[in-house]
């Protein structure tokens, strides 16, 4: 079979050509530290890196989302805390005004102290988060939750509980109705408070024991309602711990995963960076050695 010169040519360009490129991709390879520079050179690998990818962009978000769910349920639980503070003080001054050597003034000047508490109770329950969403009124957050009318203090909000997703399969609620903490549990705060003022505010002892009675009843209640919400948005925070740290355990697992289907073997790789610079020296030289020879004079 002859061979002609242009097929010399040819064959030897090709070797030079498919020499370079390989050399050149190792070279794109190394200085990407990818294995994988497009699909087609692992199409399994690269659509197991996508989906990994996507996985841990959604664990990720999961994360920041539980970031989100700890500051609003660190807000509640720290509004709570001051609600539990203002109740204890207030049951506190209840049990002093029974004191019965105490004056009708004295008793006028313990409702005026009692009324600070309950304007200072309304801000607590009309509490604002960092967004300056109402915390308690369930999803009304542009509306405040409570508001004073001539019957008395009147919730505005709804039922509803804000919830965000803390993971694939975990929405948690980051809000608690403003209705149940500060009206539940048998007792109405405001109310009581209320009641106990305008007694105290009375004239004369008719009546007083069985109202500090009712009252000191229904702040014991309250402050146990109060107690029970904490413990529920305690229970929360913990769980979004939990969760924090099997998040954590999910992205290494996500990013040893990558790693193994993307990264660069540099031994291999410097190896064959090696291996393909002499095939191509040897391609050139073997090339430049054929177009010397006297059939390539002839042309």
């Amino acid at each position: 079979m002859r061979i002609s010169t242009q097929t010399l040519f040819d064959n030897g360009a090709a070797r030079i050509a498919d020499a370079q490129a390989a050399l050149y991709k190792t070279q794109q390879q190394v200085a990407a530290d990818r294995r994988i520079l497009t699909p087609s050179d692992d199409p399994v690998a690269a659509a197991r890196a996508l989906e990994v990818t996507q996985s841990q962009s959604l664990n990720t978000q999961y994360g920041t989302n539980r970031g989100y769910a700890k500051d609003s349920l660190a807000a509640v639980d720290g509004t709570l805390s001051s609600v539990t503070d203002l109740l204890q003080e207030v049951k506190t001054t209840a049990i002093s005004a029974g004191n019965p050597t105490l004056t009708d003034s004295e008793r006028a000047s313990i409702a005026t102290s009692l009324q600070s508490s309950l304007g200072l109770l309304m801000g607590l329950a009309n509490s604002r988060d960092g967004q300056g969403n109402y915390m308690f009124s369930g999803f009304q957050t542009s509306t405040p939750p409570f508001v004073q009318t001539a019957s008395g203090v009147q919730y505005q909000g709804d039922q509803g509980q804000r919830l965000i997703q803390v993971d694939a399969t975990r929405q948690m609620a980051v809000s608690s109705p403003g209705q149940g903490v500060f009206q539940g549990g048998g007792q109405d705060m405001f109310k009581t408070l209320n009641d106990l003022i305008t007694q105290l505010n009375t004239p004369g002892t008719t009546g007083l024991s069985a109202t500090l009675t009712t009252a000191n009843s229904d702040l014991q209640a309250a402050l146990d309602n109060v107690s029970t919400v904490r413990a529920s948005v305690g229970t929360r925070m913990q769980e979004l711990t939990s969760l924090d740290n099997s998040g954590t355990n999910k992205n290494l697992q996500y990013s040893q995963t990558l790693s193994d289907l993307q990264d660069l073997d540099y031994t291999k790789a410097l190896t064959d960076l090696s291996r393909q610079q002499t095939t191509l020296e040897a391609a050139q030289k073997s090339f430049a050695q054929t177009s010397s020879l006297s059939l390539f004079k002839f042309l």
